[in-house]
């Protein structure tokens, strides 16, 4: 017998965060980012979202906005802090979006990754980029506890990272979504209490 079906088409950001917003206007859980942070704006841009698309296609990609460094920096933080993130390309969704982002913000994100890059030179003597697991564990704990002083950088780039994953369709997979509908409540973040 001859399956006639076609799979079905890969559906754009676009289209994700669509689901993804409708589900949250329904009343489902989605993991917590603030409401002023600016990745908020960014997923309701669909021509932004659309751009997004025609560059995660390309097959020679390189930062818009963000450095060489600061983007290896970028890659495996964002998957020390939600793992996955890189195949769901969250460095180049960040980047592009940064790349339209204002001025203000844009000097807050690289200052948040410069602080992180700091602390784990200071306590490593050695950048982001080239951390191992297990002090990436130790640098997330320092950085989240709730009187470290790069506390609310740590926050700001997770809440990038966290968005960026999350209206992904690896993101939107994770938090139950099939494909054919969403959940009407998705299951909460199991997050380490150091990372929160």
């Amino acid at each position: 017998m001859v399956n006639t079906t076609n799979p079905p088409a890969k559906l754009t950001r676009r289209q994700l965060v669509e689901h993804l917003l409708a589900a949250v206007a329904a009343g489902a859980v989605w993991p917590a980012i603030a409401a002023a942070h600016p990745i908020h704006q960014h997923l309701m841009n669909s021509e932004l979202l659309d751009r997004a698309d025609r560059l995660s296609e390309a097959t020679e990609w390189k930062p818009v906005f963000l450095s060489a460094q600061q983007n290896a920096a970028l890659l495996p933080l964002a998957e020390s802090m939600v793992p996955g993130s890189t195949s769901a390309e969250v460095n180049r969704f960040i980047d592009l979006l940064l790349s339209v982002e204002s001025p203000e913000d844009q000097i807050k994100f690289t200052a948040s990754l410069a602080a992180l890059e700091k602390t784990a030179d200071d306590q490593f003597t050695r950048g982001l980029a080239t951390l191992t697991p297990s002090e990436y564990e130790i640098l997330l704990t320092t950085v989240s506890a709730p009187d470290a002083p790069q506390r609310e950088h740590f926050n700001h780039l997770k809440e990038w990272i966290v968005g960026a994953y999350y209206s992904s369709e690896t993101g939107m997979r994770e938090l139950g979504w099939t494909g054919n509908f969403a959940f009407p409540n998705y299951p909460q973040c199991d997050t380490p209490s150091s990372a929160t």
